[in-house]
């Protein structure tokens, strides 16, 4: 145990990042989303992607002269993740619709079963008479979910939930006081709710409003059409959907027609870079934008904004039909905001526990886990016996992000049992860590990965030290999806402990690869790890 430590101070942090000057947190200068590939800024202009992060199934709308999105995160805890934006390219966390979607043995990861891949999906976002709904459905429950509130940004949160669960779909109030979603895959359904929205209204509409969606991209359909997004603009209903062609890429589509019930015609609305899913967007002084995403390998689907105009009442997206590097909008000033964070996990009175960037994998116990139990310091405590780190509840999880990143924390170990392992790991099926171990009776320091899908361990090392800094940097950069994990006495000289590892973005996950903190028994529960704190940079602090 160390009897005394130096903190650094937040303040200014990414501030001090973008001016090149050392942050407190002694890491150097941060390009990341908003940035060329080179990471440089454009001449003072936002760029594409406009956050360089996990931020999926987006869905955005305006409310006066302020922007709000929602997001998919699926088996996290806290879920369904809301911003806010005053120019849609600098965005910061506000909320989350839930803190756990449902209490089952899949979401908690009990009893051998987990959510990976599952959780809550695509979400729908409204503010329809002075109150904001966000909705969203699981094919692990089997429901469609219905949040409300009149605060976006505190709450509280009235939630229903009703059978079944209506894939990818989007709400949709009609004047008249009735209310519908619009669903499905490869045939696009119209159903029409109750009017408090708790279910599905008995003897109201229930039909196909477009059969085969996907015909207008050709025959040779892969993924069938999904991601509704349904707005009416000059009285017209336009439909943004996405298919996927065989051997091509992401498409995006759009449909549109006078009646909500249809006839609809569409078209191909863009195919350039796999840019597709989201919705449509205006500004107060009448541009228009597509909010979309791109599959952007191991860091995840990241945002893009898409410039659009019209003609002839159809939007047009893209600039000659192409996605552009460059928007005629300004940089943000902290690309990362507060979707990534450095954190001393020091907690004046009135704060939250853990701020809005972190989420568990999985639903959390909350009786084994503290920033009490030891001032200053995040404890893990085990509370039962797990296989392995995909396994292990209460690992707590934040984004990765691009072009380059990297995380680093100090670890004390000595409340470690037999058989425990405590550490940093990037978390995707795929995965990669190091971790302190105890056994008998002595601490080793392992690094293991399982690039390959089966984990393997690449490397041991004995370890004597109270403590312990351990430390990966990732590189996203040109696809390049690489990660190397590091060791250090001080946190100033690091070595490298196991292979550089290939990132790979797999479907049983679908999500980006997040940094992980986590400690897990494999032969007694009971055992702690403490967490001095969790850094971010573009690179370990040398």
């Amino acid at each position: 145990m160390i009897a005394g430590r130096s903190r650094p101070g937040r303040g200014g942090r990414w501030l001090a990042l973008l001016l090149g000057v050392e942050a407190a947190c002694g890491a150097a200068a941060v390009p990341a989303a908003g940035h060329a590939q080179d990471g440089s800024f454009a001449g003072g202009r936002a760029r594409n992607p406009i956050l360089w992060m996990d931020v999926p199934d987006v869905a955005v709308i305006r409310v006066g002269d302020t922007y709000y999105m929602s997001s998919t995160t699926m088996h996290l805890s806290p879920g369904l993740p809301l911003m806010r934006s005053k120019d849609l390219v600098q965005w910061e966390l506000i909320n989350y619709a839930y803190d756990i979607l449902e209490d089952n043995d899949a979401l908690s990861l009990r009893d051998g079963r987990n959510a990976y891949g599952g959780g809550s999906w695509a979400s729908s976002l409204r503010y329809h008479d002075g109150v904001f709904y966000v909705t969203t459905f699981s094919h692990t429950t089997g429901r469609t979910y219905v949040f409300r509130t009149r605060d976006i940004e505190k709450g509280p949160w009235e939630v229903s939930s009703f059978r079944p669960a209506l894939h990818d779909h989007s709400l949709h109030f009609e004047e008249d006081g009735r209310v519908f979603m619009v669903h499905g895959g490869g045939d696009i359904w119209l159903t029409e709710l109750q009017p408090d929205l708790s279910g599905i209204k008995p003897g109201g509409i229930h039909q196909v409003i477009i059969s085969n969606a996907s015909r207008v991209a050709g025959p040779n359909i892969g993924l069938p059409a999904e991601g509704s997004q349904l707005r009416k603009i000059r009285g017209k209903y336009y439909l943004n959907l996405i298919t996927w062609p065989r051997g091509g890429m992401r498409t995006q589509l759009i449909f549109r027609a006078d009646r909500l019930t249809g006839p609809y015609e569409g078209r191909v609305a863009l195919q350039d870079q796999g840019v597709a899913q989201g919705g449509l967007i205006d500004t107060p002084d009448g541009r228009w934008y597509a909010m979309l995403f791109q599959d952007h390998g191991a860091v995840g689907r990241t945002p893009f904004l898409v410039p659009v105009h019209w003609e002839d009442d159809w939007p047009v997206y893209g600039v000659d039909g192409k996605v552009p590097d460059t928007l005629d909008l300004p940089a943000p000033k902290d690309p990362l905001s507060n979707l990534v964070i450095s954190d001393e996990f020091e907690r004046r009175p009135g704060e939250r526990p853990l701020p809005l960037a972190w989420q568990w994998n999985h639903n959390p116990d909350p009786r084994h886990w503290s920033l009490e139990e030891r001032p200053g310091w995040l404890r893990l405590r085990t509370g039962r016996v797990d296989a392995g780190f995909l396994e292990a509840r209460n690992t707590l999880t934040q984004r990765t992000f691009g072009p380059e990143c990297a995380g680093w924390v100090r670890l004390d170990p000595s409340g470690l049992k037999e058989g425990d392992h405590a550490g940093l790991g990037l978390l995707q099926r795929r995965f990669g860590l190091v971790a302190v171990t105890r056994e008998n009776g002595r601490l080793f320091l392992t690094m293991a990965h399982a690039e390959r899908d089966t984990p393997v361990t690449a490397e041991r090392l004995p370890w004597e030290r109270d403590t312990v800094w351990i430390g990966v940097e990732c590189e996203f950069r040109d696809r390049a999806d690489v990660a190397r994990f590091f060791y250090s006495e001080d946190g100033r000289e690091w070595k490298p402990i196991g292979p550089r590892i290939r990132l790979t973005y797999t479907l049983p996950h679908f999500m980006g690869y997040r940094f992980a903190l986590f400690n897990h028994a494999t032969r007694e529960a009971g055992g702690h790890a403490d967490f001095d704190f969790f850094r971010v940079g573009p690179r370990l602090p040398r």
